[in-house]
């Protein structure tokens, strides 16, 4: 439903198509609120009635603006409708390529996806790409306006963090210790799941001063765990989800972070979240070559090569270097890291340039 925060609240209203508890709600929520948005409660696990409910209370309250966060079916088709039916223009932050993305599941998916991913964007009044290539592939089919804002690391190490996470793990100083954080899910059709890749390298990997560190939880996890075979909590542990404020914690105790991304309309599209996280903590990252790999880097990625995450190229490659790397050579990127700012993963940044985004679509 929707709370009334104050006399601007009518003129917009924001929905994650996740749901409110999400991490793309507390997103759209900070970089609107100079705004004073309404806030619509959209519930992921009742999709359908929630496009409903949506449809019924914008024609109660009937907004300027809606900003939806997410790409989701259910939320776009209500948006389609209500701008076809109602006029009520609306702007859409997405941090995927929808067509790509959902071929990973089927063709049919990702030829029906591919229809709505440029409806949505044709017809929308703006569209905020977590990257530029989102927001450029937003204004190739047909949105009239577009700008980037791609995330912000959410929260710092807490003091002795490193030291503290370490021993929570089992891991000792000395080893080095190469992580990620995501969501683990499994994709059946390429039979993959964040860390995969890790568990592989690290299994396959001829040194015992080597270790994985994968934070999150899903369908996937136990799938890993049962690769991850004798090494499990030894040389292969799993945090499993932890929240998002003491993520910058056990990024503290990583020496390495791991990005992975296909080479191909979905991962050449992205940043990740979890790469502003990453950089944030001064972490080198481990990564496929994509663009980003090239456009950001001053000397903190390792880009190795490989079309996916879930291809043996890469997998060995990375294998080769997780064997090899040097302490000199990670302590380099290290302070590559360390040193690189940028105002596009500035907080508060990207909320003052969303706020005139928003303010001059609704003056026009």
């Amino acid at each position: 439903m929707i709370e009334e925060v104050d006399a601007h609240a009518g003129r917009l209203l924001c929905f994650a198509t996740q749901g409110e508890g999400h991490l793309d709600a507390e997103r759209l929520h900070y970089l609107l609120a100079p705004l004073h948005p309404a806030r619509f409660a959209f519930d992921h696990a009742r999709k359908g009635s929630s496009a409903l409910r949506l449809v019924r209370t914008v024609f109660t309250q009937r907004p300027a603006l809606i900003v939806m966060e997410g790409t989701g079916l259910a939320g776009g088709m209500a948006l389609l409708l209500l701008r076809g039916a109602l006029r009520v223009p609306y702007v859409v932050s997405s941090g995927d390529a929808v067509g790509p993305y959902l071929r990973l599941h089927s063709p049919f998916a990702g030829a029906f996806g591919a229809i709505y991913e440029r409806l949505l964007c044709r017809l929308c009044a703006g569209y905020i790409g977590w990257t530029p290539y989102l927001a450029g592939r937003a204004l190739t089919f047909g949105a009239p306006r577009a700008m980037s804002a791609p995330g912000w690391g959410l929260s710092e190490a807490s003091a002795g963090a490193r030291e503290r996470v370490r021993v929570e793990l089992g891991v000792e100083e000395r080893t080095l210790l190469v992580g990620i954080v995501g969501s683990l899910e499994w994709n059946s059709r390429v039979d993959y799941s964040y860390g995969l890749e890790l568990v592989r390298a690290v299994r396959a990997a001829p040194r015992e001063d080597l270790a994985a560190c994968i934070v999150g939880d899903g369908s996937g996890r136990a799938r890993l765990e049962e690769l991850a075979g004798d090494d499990l909590g030894r040389r292969i542990v799993f945090a499993g989800r932890v929240p998002s404020t003491k993520v910058a914690d056990y990024l503290a105790a990583f020496d390495l972070a791991s990005l992975p991304q296909s080479v191909d309309g979905v991962g050449s599209f992205r940043y990740s979240t979890k790469l502003a996280e990453y950089l944030g903590a001064g972490l080198p990252v481990l990564t496929n070559q994509i663009p980003a790999a090239y456009d950001l880097d001053e000397g903190f990625f390792f880009r190795l090569p490989g079309s996916s995450p879930w291809s043996t190229e890469f997998t060995d490659a990375l294998t080769r270097l997780l064997t090899s790397v040097s302490a000199a050579a990670i302590s380099e990127r290290h302070r590559a890291a360390e040193q690189w700012r940028a105002d596009a993963f500035d907080a508060r940044s990207q909320q003052e340039r969303v706020k005139a985004f928003i303010e001059d679509i609704l003056a026009g």
